[in-house]
């Protein structure tokens, strides 16, 4: 038996020193439990073999059932598995920060992760540096622990600290799915996302449109082209800039034009392309070949599926580029808005 430390913590902003402390636990191979949204976790240093080893003795787990790891970004992803398939970019995208497992190939091997959607949970991950291991606060064959009481009722005396930051807001345990190399996905556990909506994000076609600021052209091709797609749930459109600044709505032109179709916008809100948006889209569409070099030096390993739109509508007019309209009078939009607009007619079909 050892003493175990009960501490309160602020779980919008966790009290630093209170964190640092539970991170020096961990890198002496302790055991820490702490909050997430789906239930209460505990946490070990995934390279340290004698805690691991604490960990599945005091949880009474078989050895055969591997821990996942906790990862504070997506970008983490890319640490374990050199090219992971592109169904776990879309669940990513869908889900992470959030209540989702995944687990994919890793070398020879396979690794589950989970970017949990508590900021206490993020903090231990970020300020201990540590690839974490983290099930369930629970003994193989009892509930998990939604609270820190629960934890200390069946830990206490066992684990080295339990972080106390209330409730769990979710109330249940992760879903956890299987991400083969063929892309193909096997939902291992229902948890707190439902099964088929798991499924679901992971077949979904992504088509992302690509210009400059996201308020003008790509927001009337995301708009044109939702239209003719609204009908198909497998087909998702998004649009993002290359230079975008997050959060701004489209230009009143853009809207104005799209609205005399019958489409709207007013909701739209710019946001600059990033790599998760770029691995887990199937078509990329972009207005300038700048666009498409731009997308080259980020991710040079998705060029394939780069495209001008007017070269994917097949539109040979000499000049491949659809000029940006931002600043011009309502007649360039109009004349930029029909080119567009021909070109998704164009394309509709092929997508469709």
């Amino acid at each position: 038996m050892i003493e175990t430390a009960y501490v309160r913590i602020n779980d919008v902003v966790p009290d630093r020193s209170v964190m640092l402390d539970a991170v020096k636990a961990l890198k002496k191979g302790g055991i820490v439990a702490f909050p997430t949204e789906t239930v209460y976790g505990l946490a070990a240093d995934s390279r340290n073999k004698k805690a691991i080893r604490r960990l599945y003795e005091i949880k009474q787990r078989p050895d055969s059932k591997p821990f996942s790891l906790l990862v504070g970004s997506k970008d983490s992803v890319d640490k374990f598995s050199k090219s992971p398939p592109m169904a776990v970019y879309k669940l990513m995208a869908k889900f992470w920060p959030g209540p989702l497992t995944i687990v994919m190939p890793s070398g020879n091997s396979k690794v589950g992760l989970r970017m949990p959607d508590n900021v206490v949970a993020l903090m231990l991950i970020s300020e201990s540096g540590l690839e974490l291991a983290a099930p369930s606060a629970n003994i193989a064959d009892k509930a998990p622990c939604l609270s820190a009481d629960e934890v200390m009722e069946q830990f206490s005396g066992k684990i080295d600290i339990v972080l106390d930051g209330g409730e769990a807001k979710l109330g249940r345990e992760s879903t956890v799915v299987e991400v083969d190399a063929a892309n193909s996905v096997t939902v291992l556990r229902e948890g707190a996302i439902k099964a088929e909506d798991a499924v679901k994000a992971a077949r979904t076609k992504t088509v992302l449109l690509v210009c400059t600021g996201n308020t003008c052209r790509s927001v009337m091709a995301e708009g044109l082209l939702k239209q003719k797609t609204k009908d198909r749930l497998s087909v998702e459109v998004v649009s993002a800039g290359i230079s975008a600044l997050s959060g701004m709505p489209a230009t009143a032109e853009t809207l104005s034009l799209l609205s005399k179709e019958g489409i709207d916008m007013s909701g739209h809100k710019s946001r600059r392309v990033s790599m998760d948006m770029l691995k887990s889209a199937d078509l990329i569409l972009v207005m300038e070949r700048i666009h498409k070099e731009r997308i080259k030096e980020m991710a040079p390993e998705i060029e394939n599926k780069v495209f001008l739109l007017k070269e994917f509508a097949k539109i040979k007019d000499g000049n491949s580029d659809i000029k940006d309209p931002i600043g011009g009078s309502i007649d360039t939009y109009m004349n930029i808005f029909y080119i567009i607009k021909d070109t998704i007619e164009r394309i509709s079909k092929t997508i469709l």
